[in-house]
């Protein structure tokens, strides 16, 4: 970044949270109604702040493993009430108006210049380990390479990025040295180092088109489903303060499928293009399978049809990619069983809260999170834009319990519908009846 504006040094986590903090409060918090549910919602968001500080201080090495054990258990609580926070969000009929305390004009330059410093810090920074970590795994899968870095996918995480980032890291080749390609006869080609020129470009280039997307497309929901851009700028203001994107901007299994949920939502009156981008979430990284009872439910009486189409085409499409990238009929049985979920819920090698706490702790939590999943198909009764959104963030939240590697860090999944849900208006007018066209697909209401 020094080498844009002189003499810029990045600033410190630490200072950051305190300044977006109390930027956060000055912005939004309404200090004439100090009781009211927008100042709570709020200080539940900066409340993540200590959490994500202790992780972050944990995992580059600079304090204890006490501290980030403690930043875990400190995010997982918060976390908690987020939940609480959302599942009680559909029974909240009165949505006063509540505005910024800065004029639109000046959100637009707050969020325009928050966005540029993000995508200066993601295009100067150095990726981590964890932010090239489904980029290199595409790289060995376009080889149809069985490496360890896929065995250890099979052994532990979700499905990954197989599908999505092959189209990227060939797009961005061009851009950089050419990678040797062993010639026909000559046996595979060599596995692509970490720090290899296209993984980072590759890296980079989705991580700045994610957090621009997500940005776009929370605008978009206000200013054409809430009838309200002040809404959306005052949404996508607060997005880009917070700490965690600040510090997990340039990750891109978590901006990637937070995007694909938001564009579902954006979308949401095209019951197959929302099926679309669902079905490719479910495909990419397969906890947006919980979504599918409530989305299901949503378009019951009009998009059904459609909305089942969209999934199971993109799901298709995954699948077809698995084809042409697993090494073997085995490598791709596995592959299938991953994405689907086929196994049993993993017990070792966990990192996250719990590499501290016993992995069997997740079967209850689980178990609870499915019933959560399934209750969502009958409750609440009437599903409206409003229901989605927080229905969403609230099951996307409930991963977070469970998720064997993140212990609640993934932020990115559901803080776009959740800032989406803090600054709605009431929209139980939004039913898919009175939204979704008809077509020949859809049969009568009984």
């Amino acid at each position: 970044m020094s080498e844009i504006l002189f003499q810029y040094e990045r600033v410190n986590p630490t200072s950051w949270a305190y300044l977006s903090s109390l930027l956060t409060l000055a912005l939004f918090f309404k200090f004439g109604r100090p009781l009211c549910l927008r100042n709570l919602d709020l200080l539940l968001i900066v409340l993540l702040a200590p959490g994500l500080l202790c992780i972050e201080q944990g995992l580059r090495g600079q304090a204890s493993d006490l501290v980030a054990r403690v930043g875990y258990v400190w995010l997982l609580s918060v976390n908690a009430l987020l939940l609480v926070r959302t599942l009680l969000d559909s029974s909240m009929v009165r949505r006063p108006l509540l505005e910024p305390n800065l004029t639109p004009g000046g959100l637009t330059f707050l969020a325009v210049s928050l966005l540029a410093f993000l995508t200066a810090n993601i295009v100067t920074g150095r990726p981590g380990q964890t932010d090239l970590y489904a980029v290199q795994r595409a790289e060995h899968l376009s080889h149809r390479e069985a490496s360890e870095l896929e065995g250890n996918t099979l052994a532990t995480h979700g499905p990954g990025f197989t599908f999505l980032f092959l189209l990227p890291h060939i797009s961005t080749r061009a851009l950089t040295a050419e990678v040797p390609v062993a010639a026909a006869g000559e046996g595979p080609a060599p596995i692509v180092q970490a720090d290899n020129p296209a993984n980072v470009l590759t890296a980079r280039t989705v991580a700045v088109l994610c957090q621009g997307l997500i940005v776009a497309g929370i605008l978009l929901i206000a200013r054409r489903h809430f009838d309200q851009s002040t809404l959306g700028l005052a949404a996508a203001t607060l997005y880009l303060l917070l700490p965690y994107t600040a510090l997990w901007s340039g990750n891109v299994t978590h901006t990637l499928p937070a995007a694909l949920l938001v564009g579902a939502v954006l979308a949401y009156r095209r019951p197959m293009l929302s099926g679309a981008l669902i079905g490719l979430g479910c495909g990419a990284i397969y906890y947006p399978f919980a979504l599918l009872p409530l989305w299901v439910a949503f378009y019951w009486r009009r998009g059904l049809m459609r909305f089942s189409v969209g999934v199971a085409l993109t799901l298709s499409l995954v699948v077809a990619s698995l084809v042409f990238t697993s090494s073997d009929a085995s490598m791709f049985v596995a592959h299938l069983q991953q994405m689907l979920g086929l196994r049993l819920p993993t017990m070792e090698r966990l990192s996250g809260v719990w590499a501290f706490w016993n992995g069997w702790y997740r079967v209850p939590i689980l178990v609870a999170f499915f019933g959560l999943s399934f209750g969502f198909a009958f409750w609440p009764a009437q599903k409206n834009l409003g229901t989605l959104i927080s229905g969403s963030a609230a099951l996307m939240l409930g991963v977070q319990f469970w998720h064997a590697h993140s212990g609640g860090l993934a932020l990115a999944w559901y803080l776009p519908l959740l800032l989406l849900m803090v600054f709605r208006p009431n929209l139980e007018d939004r039913v898919a009846t009175a939204v979704v066209a008809s077509s020949r697909w859809d049969t009568p209401p009984a």
